[in-house]
């Protein structure tokens, strides 16, 4: 792998995570656990979001 795919996996990566912690938010009945995990998905998804769009050069991180 070369330096220029890290960024891109490590978005890849965060979707997926946060697409499983979606569906397990799904499966749950607690209604507690839902929330949380829900939030942590698209907490998740967020970041992967900004990451790829810093790859693109549509934004510049915060400082």
């Amino acid at each position: 792998m070369s330096g220029s795919d890290e960024p891109a996996d490590l978005a890849r990566q965060m979707r997926e995570k946060a697409q499983q912690l979606a569906e397990a938010a799904e499966r749950t009945s607690d209604p507690h656990e839902r929330e949380r995990l829900e939030k942590k998905s698209r907490t998740i998804r967020d970041r992967s979001e900004q990451q790829s769009a810093m790859e693109a050069g549509d934004i510049y991180p915060e400082k």
